[in-house]
This record gives structure tokens, C-alpha cells and sequence, in this order.
């Protein structure tokens, strides 16, 4: 690996439940980097910055943060609709970019976003999906690209968060625009789909409820989405969506192939203690993203700090960004005239 000795000054934009992680990490966990800046509307997120992580300069306004600062890089995990602004700008100032996902809402935005990004190649930009470094999965890739369960024939991705996160969801997107349920919550699945079979999708039709959370309707939301699609080299996935898994946080994927099975976090236990007492025997399970993909998120990370070592750009590019961020915006389509949408690819 390159010497990181010499460490890469960032700076963060956006300090909530997943910018505060990265936050976290960037000071305690990830090697070759040095946060020297954060930005976040909420007085009470700087002072935790400060306080906690000991970063000096914190700012309201990210344009001045970049403007003023000596970064290298930037790690953009605000709300989703500015991702495209934000990234714009750090690019045209000549930073590296950490991009979370979804890469925007608004599409010809996106584009634009990506036309930038195309015309600074020496910079480096990586967007967000860290699920490719989770190990599961990357065991599970292995084991498919090496034909160990034939063709794959049929997939299918959950992503539903524990019903006790409903409040915070609700006050979330009463104040922003969420994007809707697959891609707020689905659009990793998409990647992973993609990333597993190399094939891309060219019909999807979905469907969403609210029979679990109907209140969600008075907020344009829904509370579950399912979705199906259908891949160009003919395989079929499901994805499903959702807020109201009672026993915690269920991400799942299934990869049925033509000379065998394969499912990633058929449970999610928390970890290898089963409790025998007056409720039976229990597993306990993980309540929350954060736990599940802790180790994904650091990792994800370090490899944005290494390829910027190396000016390598990342297997993850802003195209599958993109081609994601479509795919669950077909899927939502779908959902909302109650019609097969065909997928089409005019990036």
C-alpha cells in the first residue's frame, strides 16, 4: 500500500445520524487523513464536533468552509438535494469528494453533477455505496464470479429499517425530500444487484402501502415499496423496502442461482449469543444500519483516502451512482401511475 504518512486534510458537510459516523471514523478509525473542518446548520452538531472530536473550525455555510479552509478533500453527507451543488463546487475548487449516496434527486442535476466530475479526471470522487466493501458480500461475489452457484437466475434485496425508527423518519422527511421509498431505501440493493449479475436493467414495476404506517400518506411517503425488475441479460430481482420490521434492522439478499443458493444476512443477529430465559430462546438483532455496516463504512473510506494517495480513481464510479439512482426512480415511477416503466439509459 502507498505511505499515508502524509495525512489528507478534509473537511465534512453534514453532521446527522450518517455524517456524524463518518465523522467518528475519519478521527478515530481511518489512517492517512486529518479532519480539520465541519460544517452543519444544527449549532449543537458543531459543538458536538468540537467538543467530542476535537475538529477547531466548524462553519454553517460550506462554501466558506471550502473557500477558507487548506483542504484536500470533502465529504459531502448532507441532505440529499444538495448533493449535486455541493459537489459541483468542491470539484471546481479543486478537492476530492466523498459523495453519499443517493447522488441527488433531480436528474438533469445529477447529470450536470457528473459532467464535472468527468472534466476534473485527476480528482478524485467516490460515491457512497459501502456495502461492496461489507466482507459478506464480498464472499459472496467471489463465490458467484467464481461459478460456484451457476447463472444467477433470480435475486431479491430487503431493506427495512426497525419500526422504532418511524419518528425520526417522519420529522426527516416532514423537513426534506427523502426521494421517495426505493431510493431512499432500496438504492443499495439496486447496486448490489447490479454489481453481482453485470447486467442492467431495462423494465421495472413497483408497488408501495401504507398499511403498516398510514399517517406516512399525510406526508407524501409510503411505508413499504416492492418492486420488480428485469435485467437485459434475463434475470429477475425483487427489491423490498420498508420502516416497520419489529425485531430490528433486516438487510437481506438472495441470489438464487441455477446450481445454487446464496443469502447475506438471512438474520440479522447482533452476534453469535443465543438467550435461553422466559421468552424463549432469542437471538438478539441489530437495531440499526450503523451497527450492521460499521466495519463496510470505514472501509469504504480508507479506500477513498488510498486511492487519493495513489490518484487512483474508484470502483465505484458517479456512473453507478447514476444508473442507481435511475433504476429506483423507474421503480418509483412505476409505483405512482400503476404502469411497467422501460428503463432507459441516456446518460
Amino acid at each position: 500500500m502507498t505511505d499515508l504518512a502524509r495525512k489528507v486534510s478534509v473537511g465534512i458537510i453534514g453532521l446527522g445520524r450518517l455524517g456524524s459516523r463518518h465523522a467518528k471514523h475519519l478521527v478515530e478509525k481511518i489512517q492517512g487523513v486529518k479532519l480539520v473542518a465541519a460544517c452543519a446548520l444544527d449549532e449543537n452538531q458543531l459543538k458536538w464536533a468540537q467538543e467530542s472530536l476535537g475538529v477547531k473550525n466548524t462553519y454553517t455555510d460550506y462554501k466558506k468552509m471550502i473557500d477558507k479552509e487548506d483542504l484536500s478533500a470533502v465529504f459531502i453527507v448532507a441532505p440529499t438535494p444538495f448533493h449535486p451543488e455541493m459537489t459541483i463546487y468542491a470539484m471546481e475548487a479543486g478537492l476530492h469528494v466523498f459523495c453519499e449516496k443517493p447522488l441527488g434527486l433531480d436528474l438533469d442535476e445529477v447529470k450536470k453533477m457528473a459532467e464535472v466530475i468527468h472534466s476534473h479526471p485527476k480528482q478524485i470522487f467516490q460515491s457512497g455505496f459501502m456495502r461492496r466493501y461489507d466482507e459478506s458480500y464480498q464472499y459472496a461475489k467471489k463465490l458467484v464470479d467464481d461459478g460456484k452457484i451457476g447463472k444467477i437466475i433470480y435475486m431479491r434485496g430487503y431493506g427495512i429499517d426497525p419500526i422504532s425508527g418511524m419518528e425520526s423518519f417522519k420529522k426527516f422527511a416532514s423537513a426534506a425530500d427523502s426521494g421517495g421509498i426505493f431510493v431512499d431505501m432500496n438504492i443499495h440493493d439496486v447496486d448490489l444487484i447490479r454489481w453481482f449479475t453485470n447486467q442492467e436493467p431495462i423494465e421495472a414495476y413497483g408497488l408501495t402501502s401504507n398499511i403498516a404506517a398510514p399517517e406516512l400518506a399525510e406526508i407524501g411517503e409510503f411505508e413499504t415499496g416492492v418492486a420488480q425488475l428485469k435485467f437485459d441479460g434475463g434475470t429477475i430481482a425483487t427489491l423490498i423496502g420498508g420502516r416497520h420490521a419489529a425485531h430490528g434492522n433486516q438487510v437481506e439478499l438472495e441470489i438464487m442461482g441455477s446450481d445454487g443458493w446464496l443469502r447475506v444476512g438471512e438474520h440479522p443477529d447482533m452476534n453469535r449469543v443465543t438467550v435461553f430465559n422466559e421468552s424463549g430462546v432469542v437471538k438478539p438483532s441489530l437495531q440499526s444500519f450503523g451497527e450492521r455496516f460499521d466495519d463496510a463504512f470505514t472501509k469504504e473510506v480508507q479506500d477513498f483516502v488510498q486511492n487519493i494517495a495513489e490518484q487512483k480513481q474508484p470502483s465505484v464510479t458517479v456512473d453507478d451512482g447514476i444508473k442507481a439512482l435511475l433504476i429506483a426512480k423507474s421503480c418509483q415511477e412505476s409505483a405512482n401511475t400503476g404502469k411497467l416503466v422501460t428503463i432507459h439509459y441516456d446518460i
